[in-house]
């Protein structure tokens, strides 16, 4: 659709002139001949960009633009003045114009100053659509589903989202753990101050502590400055501590200091600072067992755990599948600029068979690959991973070949045991990680 533009002259020639060379340039082009011509133009037109002499007959440009903006408040409008005078340049942008162009009109001039104009309005357009978009991916609606499951975890999500209470998320990796971290943060009081998310297994242990809680000068080896630590950078908001289970006992004490005296100390400091912070936690281990085991403190785990949310994995939810992978094709179609926009019956039915032991985002990485590689407009099957391929023919022979379940099983860990982890494989076979050591020990196989 090409872009329209109104201009307000009362001299003809020069309107005429300016006319033409926009509409050379593929522009719709209104002119008007007085400002109360051009505002009622305007009244039942839209226009994208108004250019206008200040001084006109009747009414002034100025005027115009006063009563145009008080409608529209957004509208992009520049004024032509034949003095000279910065009074009047500063008097016309005081009233919202978006520039002004001194006479005699240079043709190249007034063509660059709407092409910026121009600019600024799809800037402007592109970051409603990017708040609107952060708005969605900030409410619950950004979570996909509608298994009865996930709902009931959203649900008793929002009670807990504006309150000081800390969480503790658990859900196997790749179930969105982050995602319900953050959008608990900005449906909270504390969504205009900082969320930080740490990886407590992705930081070497000795430097941890560091990161977490800052250092002063001198504190170690490399200390040439003091550092602020990341509790304290989120003075205000929300700290995410992924997989809190990892750390070690000795930074467990530390941070139950913390979370009891509000209070952080560097490394190698003498004194502490206020640390007023929400704690979000997350682990994909069997944390309980960890506590009674001895792996992980008992009285850090009832401070981190004022409310448990234990979010499902997608094999449990195999009917929000079809929601989530409708749900990444129009995210990726966009960010990727593919025209891939649907997906066969064929490949659908095996993504719904497949047990994903990488969750959401094992999903949202194949479907990424698939519209990159797909040939037209539909995913099909051999756009999936070889793996989920090759899985689904296992499955096929096995049943065609009459196998009883442990049979199965045995097959199904020699033929895997070397593709997918621990974690994955006992997902994927539905049994718990200590009865699949437990059947490899039983027939005699080690850890390949």
């Amino acid at each position: 659709m090409s872009k329209s533009i109104l201009i307000v002259e009362d001299e003809d020639t020069l309107r005429e002139s300016l006319k033409r060379i926009f509409v050379k340039d593929g522009f719709h082009v209104d002119t008007a001949e007085s400002a109360e011509k051009g505002v009622g133009l305007v009244d039942n037109n839209i226009y994208d960009i108004i250019i206008s002499d200040i001084i006109l007959p009747g009414i002034d440009g100025i005027e115009m633009l006063s009563k145009v903006r008080q409608v529209l408040p957004d509208q992009i409008f520049i004024v032509m003045t034949a003095y000279a005078s910065l009074d009047t340049a500063i008097k016309a942008l005081r009233a919202g114009a978006y520039d002004y162009i001194m006479k005699p009109i240079m043709h190249e001039e007034i063509k660059q100053v709407v092409k910026n104009a121009l600019r600024q309005t799809q800037l402007q357009a592109e970051n409603i659509i990017l708040k609107r978009e952060l708005s969605q991916a900030n409410d619950f609606n950004g979570i996909i589903g509608k298994c009865p499951s996930l709902i009931s975890i959203i649900n008793e999500a929002k009670k807990i989202a504006d309150t000081k209470s800390n969480v503790l998320l658990l859900g196997e990796t790749g179930v969105g753990k982050e995602l319900f971290a953050r959008i608990i943060h900005s449906n909270s009081s504390r969504r205009d101050k900082p969320f930080i998310p740490i990886n407590c297994s992705s930081i070497p242990e000795n430097l941890l502590e560091s990161e977490l809680f800052g250092h002063v000068r001198g504190a170690f080896t490399g200390a040439v400055l003091s550092k602020r630590g990341l509790f304290e950078e989120a003075e205000g908001g929300t700290v995410f501590l992924d997989e809190i289970g990892d750390i070690s006992s000795a930074l467990q004490i530390k941070l139950l200091r913390v979370l009891e005296d509000q209070m952080i100390r560097p490394v190698g400091g003498t004194k502490s600072v206020k640390a007023d912070i929400r704690l979000i936690t997350a682990t994909n281990k069997n944390i309980e067992t960890a506590v009674r085991e001895g792996q992980f403190r008992e009285d850090l785990y009832y401070r981190v755990n004022t409310i448990m949310l234990r979010i499902p994995p997608l094999r449990d939810r195999r009917d929000d599948i079809p929601l989530l992978v409708r749900h990444f094709i129009t995210k990726y179609s966009k960010q990727l600029g593919r025209a891939v926009n649907d997906i066969s019956a064929d490949a659908l039915s095996m993504m719904k068979d497949y047990n994903w032991p990488g969750n959401v985002r094992e999903l949202q990485n194949v479907i990424e690959r698939a519209m990159l590689i797909a040939e037209d407009s539909t995913i099909k099957n051999e756009n999936l991973p070889e793996a989920m391929r090759d899985l689904k023919a296992f499955r096929q022979s096995s049943l065609e070949g009459g196998l009883s379940i442990e049979d199965y099983t045995k097959a199904f860990i020699i033929k895997y045991q070397s593709v997918y982890t621990e974690q994955q494989l006992s997902a994927m076979l539905g049994i718990t990680r200590k009865s699949l050591w437990e059947k490899r020990k039983r027939w005699g196989m080690g850890k390949e």
